[in-house]
């Protein structure tokens, strides 16, 4: 019996750089969910992508790809047409850029079944209404007609997966399916990915760095290091006896939301950097079309060296409260003050010497950089802006935060597109800090790292914050790392701060049924736990 995927001693080199993946075996079975894991930069999304031949043309590669068969290294370009959407379709890591912001999502759901050439368009579109309908989108027969961005994170990553779906491809490729995706949104993104396999038959390739997610989904691990496979074993022997190092230090570096040290200092001193009173957000319906309250009578403060968490499921608010913090989001009613400066009050030069004090970590790597521009000049971009420095400075600056957030200085000539979507966000978070802001809103800083990387990252994030005293705004779906991290945790759901409070009584005795919710949603990263914590589930909800 043919097998969804074998690649054999599989290679890939750029240009003038050293092989990034190096005689790469690996297979996927019938029905099987194999998840790659392994550190940004480790070769898991190009592998990905050599399966479709969506390598760009510099990449040269060797050994072989059988997808059903044939050998995708050796096809022509009819051949690769035909077989993406029906053989292998792929779930890319930010459905934000996968997606055309000046198309409705039905005609680029539809995009495939036309160049398939499946049925008239009426059939076309009835095919997806059912599709979007199987993954969960809400009155399917309207939504279609809407554009990407009158969706939520979860829901575009739901689109992204109908779209993989609409051929029925006997193997499915989820490169970070979960990335920016609160814990509840996450899980029902993964009920989605195993009713795939179970209802479409459908064999799936996972890539991620939660090993949570691991644990709750995968049937075996591949383990991938700087472009080289170092260990794989099935899912409960990789973690119960993981036989390398480094996988061994991989799941040591997983943060467990209960397990975490809480951090335990005096309550943060001095005038609030940020305080906010009585927010309302409001967005105006347009003809014939209901207002929508994003936020509702919020209030917080976060003062010089203070971490306040922010946390809540996709669709809640935590977004559009960070960015109207820097006047990027309308306020309809209540009071920002930003470093003791009303901000409602701010305009021209005096907005502009009040955002030089703060520091903006986007959720979305990938869109938030100029695509024309190095690395350097985007980390750098924020001293352009307000004029700090000369050219020779800002170089400078750029590769000592570029060592900062542990990537090679020789990056900063790179562009954005030639770098993992872990390194993108590590170049975020070094652009957020170029200016060492007073407050930093970080809306999702760890979303797209690995455990190794993030634990990295949240060292040096603390170890800059004990230095610099900066006070931050953390906007994140990781509970985990919240409870690391953060002094205090505010939980916001639909708009409403539910509950607030010191970490270890938020997440650890909450009181509002939504966090308790919340919070068992998390993927525990122990195979057994989690099959038994999933099988109880199901067993209520069958009771009900």
């Amino acid at each position: 019996m043919t097998i969804p995927l074998g690649i054999t001693d599989l290679t890939i080199h750029f240009g003038h750089y050293e092989n990034v993946v190096h005689g790469l075996d690996l297979e996927v079975r019938e029905r099987e969910i194999l998840a790659l894991v392994g550190e940004s930069g480790s070769g898991k999304t190009l592998t990905a992508r050599s399966v479709l031949g969506l390598l760009p043309s510099v990449a040269t590669m060797s050994g072989a790809v059988l997808l059903r068969g044939f050998d995708v290294l050796q096809a022509d370009a009819a051949q690769l047409r035909k077989a993406r959407g029906a053989d292998a379709a792929m779930i890319f890591q930010e459905p934000s850029t996968a997606l055309n912001p000046v198309f409705r999502v039905g005609w680029q759901m539809s995009e495939g079944l036309r160049v398939h050439g499946v049925g008239d368009a009426a059939e076309r579109r009835a095919r997806c209404v059912e599709l979007l309908a199987a993954v969960g989108i809400p009155d399917p027969e309207t939504r279609i007609d809407h554009y990407p961005h009158q969706f939520s994170g979860g829901q575009k990553q739901r689109i992204v997966i109908a779209m993989a779906l609409a051929l029925r491809p006997a193997l499915i490729i989820a490169d970070e399916p979960t990335t920016a995706l609160d814990v509840t949104v996450q899980a029902e993104i993964l009920d989605l990915l195993r009713k795939c396999r179970d209802e479409f038959g459908a064999s799936i390739l996972l890539i991620t760095h939660n090993m949570g997610v691991v644990a709750d989904l995968a049937d075996r691990v591949a383990v991938m290091y700087r472009g080289s496979l170092v260990e794989q074993a099935p899912v409960e022997e990789l973690f119960a006896a993981p036989r390398e190092e480094y996988t061994k230090a991989l799941l040591a570096a997983v943060p467990k939301l209960g397990v975490s040290v809480v951090r335990e200092r005096p309550p943060a001193s001095g005038e609030p950097v940020l305080s906010v009173e009585d927010l309302d957000i409001v967005y105006r319906g347009r003809t014939r079309r209901h207002d929508f309250h994003a936020v509702r009578s919020v209030s917080f403060s976060v003062r010089p060296g203070e971490v306040y968490g922010l946390v809540g499921e996709s669709g809640s608010g935590k977004t559009t409260i960070g960015k109207s913090v820097i006047g990027l989001a309308p306020v309809s009613s209540g009071r920002i003050s930003v470093c003791g400066e009303d901000l409602g009050a701010a305009r021209g030069a005096r907005l502009r010497a009040l955002r030089r004090r703060v520091g903006f970590v986007f959720q979305d790597p990938a869109s938030s950089f100029n695509p024309f521009l190095t690395v350097a000049e985007c980390i750098t971009e924020p001293m352009s802006i307000h004029r700090v420095g000369d050219r020779r400075s800002r170089l400078e600056r750029a590769r000592e935060l570029l060592d900062a957030v542990q990537l090679p200085a020789g990056y900063a000539e790179r562009h954005p597109h030639e770098l993992s979507g872990g390194q993108r966000q590590r170049v975020g978070l070094a652009r957020a800090l170029v200016l060492n802001p007073e407050l930093l809103i970080a809306d999702e800083p760890t979303s797209a790292l690995d455990v190794s990387v993030q634990a990295k990252v949240l060292d040096l994030f603390l170890e800059l914050q004990r230095e610099l005293r900066f006070g931050s705004l953390f906007i994140s779906h990781d509970l985990a790392v919240v409870e690391m991290l953060a002094d205090r945790v505010g939980v916001l759901s639909r708009g409403e701060l539910v509950e607030s409070g010191p970490t270890a009584s938020v997440l650890r005795s909450p009181e509002h049924p939504y966090t308790q919710k919340l919070i068992a949603a998390v993927p525990t990263p122990d195979p057994a736990v989690q099959r038994a914590r999933r099988t109880a589930f199901e067993r209520e909800e069958t009771a009900r």
